[in-house]
């Protein structure tokens, strides 16, 4: 594969990048493609598919003769032309996540697909009965009964115990890894090898946890005392299963709730008008999703791109409640971004800049469902229902609730890969009564922390979520300001203008990866990614609105 020596070191570059890209593109398609029919099945075949197929694209990356190849460009200094720069660097960094053994790139592509089916396949036992993720929120969300809510929440952790030790054997494979690679272990590696340098951004969080600490005692001490007195207990009794989410990820709602507001509506319908008006026509992105339930499909939600160009695919579960208005809207803020980036680019810099600028633009869109001016806009929501005080406030305390949750896992995972032959059960424990506030129920000893799907088939991705939030607000406070003017109609113009697509579209999503992460935020709003404008949102209660 490594190209003819002759030739400028820009076109040896080329070449090899052309030779690469031949044999890699269409082992992505194919296993794209495959993944798409696991999850909407979960039929065995296509998880041998995804395996062979996964594997194939690893090894690629894992073979030394182009690794040193690139290596010696790169020690020669910067080329010339950007674009091939770009590529340069991305690809170098992908190899050296890679040098490993093969037969251990086969063992982790084969554990992870393993689990990834378990989750999949897995359906919780509550009694005699078989229930989904949603007959399970639905009832933390509703139910008034203490000791159905307990045998709720712990059926929900029940996938938990049937993946831990082949997670355990996973963590130790990475680990094993990214030590052979000279990083301290597998956690650190993936920072290090994604733009994302890790004594910096734990250095954020630390700063968010400190600016949004004081709104969370408050919140979390209003909201245990309202707890308390619909469970006719006291707040020190309080235990994981009054709260209205298996992970307490989730705010519990406040002033009635926003589902009633979408129990007669067609959600669809809803997101395809709202990004219609911005200029962002989902249409065609709908016709090719799977968003309602059934047997054998994966009970979460996500969004793919499978061909880097326009074969963009949707998963959701959708029942007519706020939290599935919010997801569809997130997960079509990932769809949409996907097909705006410039088909032009070289094929390696057709996708998102960073995993945290694609989530980004979802969070920005998944908060609407609780924005004030949104729901008056695209729902008629008005006098009926929570008033635009509550509404704010149900935004706001959703992100403070999710924030928490987020610094909770982020900083268990951390640890996991540091020693994963510690007491993991407890670690989980103090880290989410630490971040969250929530007790560890009297003589539990099982693995909860292993029922998050991410700690299986998405490692040390949920820094991207919190970076994210922060910089969905930073955009959000650019379009206000600079895009649309502020003022008194400032945030209705927020839920209707084109001028808010023609932005994300342009500074967001058509640059693809032609720039790093932080130039690109650098350039689409004027300054580097910070906590402030996340901070201000939540402390004002106009995170949404």
């Amino acid at each position: 594969m490594i190209s003819a020596a002759s030739g400028t070191r820009e076109e040896r570059f080329a070449g090899f990048v052309a030779a690469l890209v031949g044999e890699l593109e269409p082992l992505e398609l194919e296993h794209n493609r495959a993944y798409w029919r696991l999850a909407t099945t979960g039929e065995p075949e296509h998880l041998e598919a995804c395996t062979r197929l996964d594997a194939e694209m690893r090894l690629i990356f894992a073979r030394r003769e182009p690794y040193e190849f690139l290596r010696a460009l790169a020690a020669d200094g910067p080329l010339a032309e950007p674009l091939l720069e770009r590529q340069l660097r991305l690809l170098l960094d992908a190899h050296h996540a890679r040098q490993i053994p093969p037969e251990l790139v086969r063992r982790q592509v084969g554990i992870e697909k393993r689990l990834e089916a378990t989750f999949t396949n897995h359906r919780a036992r509550l009694g005699d009965e078989e229930v989904t993720d949603n007959r399970i929120t639905e009832i933390l969300t509703r139910s008034d009964d203490a000791a159905l809510r307990q045998r709720a929440w712990e059926a929900s952790k029940q996938i938990g115990g049937c993946v831990e030790q082949e997670l355990l054997g996973l963590v130790r494979l990475r680990n094993e890894g990214a030590r052979s690679l000279g990083f301290e272990n597998f956690h650190t590696l993936s920072l290090e090898l994604d733009e994302l340098e890790p004594a910096g951004l734990f250095a954020l969080l630390d700063d968010l946890e400190r600016g949004t600490r004081p709104l969370w005692e408050a919140y979390k001490g209003a909201l245990d005392a309202r707890l308390a007195a619909r469970f006719r207990t006291t707040p020190d009794a309080l235990a994981p299963w009054h709260y209205a989410d298996p992970f307490f990820q989730d705010a519990p709602a406040t002033g009635g709730g926003l589902d009633g507001t979408f129990a007669n509506q067609d959600l669809v319908t809803l997101a395809t008008r709202f990004f219609a008006a911005l200029g962002l026509d989902p249409r065609r992105l709908l016709g090719l999703a799977d968003l309602f339930e059934r047997p054998g499909k994966s009970q979460h939600a996500f969004c793919m791109c499978v061909d880097r160009a326009r074969e963009i695919r949707v998963l959701c579960n959708l029942r007519p409640n706020e939290k599935w208005m919010g997801t569809l809207l997130h997960e079509l803020g990932h769809a949409l971004y996907d097909d705006a980036v410039d088909p032009a680019l070289p094929w390696l810099l057709r996708t998102q800049a960073h995993v945290l600028t694609t989530e980004a633009s979802a969070m920005l869109f998944g908060r609407m469902s609780r924005n004030p001016a949104w729901l008056r806009r695209w729902v008629g929501a008005g006098a009926a229902g929570p008033g635009d005080a509550t509404r704010s406030r149900s935004a706001r305390e959703q992100l403070l609730v999710q924030t928490r949750w987020q610094l909770a896992m982020i900083h268990f995972e951390r640890e996991l890969y540091r020693d994963p032959e510690r007491d993991l059960c407890g670690l989980w424990w103090t880290l989410v009564e630490r971040f969250q506030g929530v007790k560890r129920p009297a003589g539990r000893d099982a693995p909860d922390w292993a029922a998050k799907i991410h700690l299986s088939v998405a490692p040390v991705y949920y820094q991207n979520y919190l970076l994210g939030e922060m910089l969905a607000s930073q955009l959000l406070s650019h379009l206000r300001e600079r895009v649309l003017g502020g003022g008194s109609q400032g945030e209705e113009r927020l839920v209707s203008d084109p001028a808010v697509g023609a932005f994300l579209r342009e500074r967001l999503y058509a640059p693809g990866k032609r720039w790093s992460w932080r130039e690109l935020v650098a350039r689409a709003t004027g300054r580097p990614l910070e906590a402030s404008s996340f901070v201000a949102d939540l402390a004002d209660g106009t995170a949404v609105s």
